[in-house]
């Protein structure tokens, strides 16, 4: 195996100039471009052609994290305003955080943190006709975040909360305020649990409408949940992978979910999305574990885990099965984890068979991933779509990768 740590970060550099960079979604979400690549053939077509295109006993998973209204404004009576942008609740599972009434403590950054001498912060808001006032402590620092205490009146969840006082955050690359219509078009149809601060973007493309089609056809679906942090948008800064520091994503995947996936294998297993292909390898690494030591408190996947566990042979229906009985014997049906899985060339999947994306930036982990999966191929992917007019990130097109040989 490559040792990904020699990876020189130079080699996964392209040209991306910001017009390519979609600035806003389009009108209908799975009318975007899809790059097709099988097999050394680059094709182009349309999202909504999806059912059409996949192998009809595809199984594909979706992450059905929800993108929180992160974004919380204060303004001092010198009328300097203070950012706080909550990135995950501290030391609670985040279910329980959104359920909190009255008080809760997040890891946050803090935007204008040098105007925000001492003493607490507040404002009002009104929801559903009635005042209330939401105040923050600041605590200690933790690396370059901070721990925030909230506190509000009114009997109210922090989910509802945050919902009606925060804004959504957007990438920093648009280089732009979020407005009324990305409540809506940055997030995927079918989010169901809050706790991400950026969304899970190969999903945006699908409509209600796809999905069905997808099931008429007979493909296979199934909801994973992994709660995007922002470090996914953390570029990577050193000369070489090894010196990179991956971040940490929260995980919770279903034991029907091992189940159904065990029961696939053999056939192609296709993630929406890189969070969901790291969720998927993260599992099969802490099967793999578990092979070793079935007394294992929690899942936590290191990111250099699977490079030095590689020698160990555990097949994947194997390390799931492990999995699925500690589950068992934790007397619990969601596995609730965190993985800092990091997913470079000559990494060897375990789990999928191909990918559904979208175009990644530059020198970014995302790029990283996609190219493990098929090579130096997607030089060849990136610069046709450069060439043919495709929309880049976030709010742009998508891209259908097959692992070579496979489907």
């Amino acid at each position: 195996m490559l040792n990904p740590r020699d990876i020189s970060i130079a080699d996964y550099d392209y040209p991306l100039p910001d017009e390519r960079i979609a600035k806003f979604p389009l009108d209908k979400r799975d009318h975007s471009k899809l790059l097709v690549y099988r097999n050394g053939a680059i094709s182009e077509s349309q999202f909504f052609h999806l059912p059409e295109l996949l192998p009809p006993d595809a199984m594909l998973l979706f992450n059905n994290t929800k993108v929180i209204h992160a974004r919380l404004f204060f303004r001092k009576p010198t009328g300097s305003v203070i950012e706080i942008f909550c990135l995950e609740p501290w030391q609670e599972a985040v279910s329980k955080a959104f359920e909190a009434r009255r008080r809760g403590t997040w890891l946050c950054f803090v935007g204008n943190n040098k105007k925000w001498k001492e003493g607490p912060l507040s404002r009002d808001i009104t929801i559903g006709g009635k005042q209330l006032t939401l105040t923050a402590t600041r605590r200690e620092s933790r690396g370059n975040a901070w721990l925030v205490d909230l506190d509000w009146t009114g009997e109210i969840t922090f989910a509802e909360l945050i919902d009606h006082a925060g804004v959504i955050p957007l990438p920093p690359y648009l280089h732009r305020e979020a407005e009324e219509g990305d409540k809506e078009r940055y997030q995927t149809v079918y989010a169901e649990h809050e706790g991400s601060v950026a969304a899970p973007t190969a999903g945006l493309h699908f409509t209600e409408t796809l999905l069905g089609r997808l099931a008429d056809q007979g493909i296979k679906t199934e909801y994973i949940t992994l709660h995007v942090g922002a470090g996914t948008f953390k570029p990577v800064t050193t000369a070489t992978i090894g010196e990179h520091e991956m971040h940490v994503e929260k995980v919770q995947i279903s034991i029907d979910n091992l189940h159904h996936i065990i029961d696939h294998l053999g056939h192609p297993i296709i993630p929406v999305g890189t969070t969901t292909v790291r969720t998927l390898e993260s599992v099969y690494w802490f099967g793999v574990k578990l092979q070793d030591n079935p007394h294992l408190e929690a899942m936590h996947i290191k990111q250099w885990d699977p490079y030095e566990l590689a020698d160990r042979s555990v097949d994947t229906a194997t390390a799931y099965n492990n999995v699925i009985r500690w589950m068992e014997q934790q007397q619990t049906t969601l596995l609730d984890g965190d993985t800092q899985l990091l997913i470079a060339p000559g990494y060897e999947y375990h789990v999928i068979n191909g990918l559904i994306t979208n175009f990644h930036q530059p020198k970014s982990t995302l790029l990283l991933l996609v190219s493990a999966l098929i090579g130096d191929q997607w030089k060849s992917c990136y610069r046709y779509a450069l060439e043919h007019d495709f929309r880049f990130l976030s709010y742009g097109d998508s891209c259908l990768f097959f692992k070579p040989q496979t489907v």
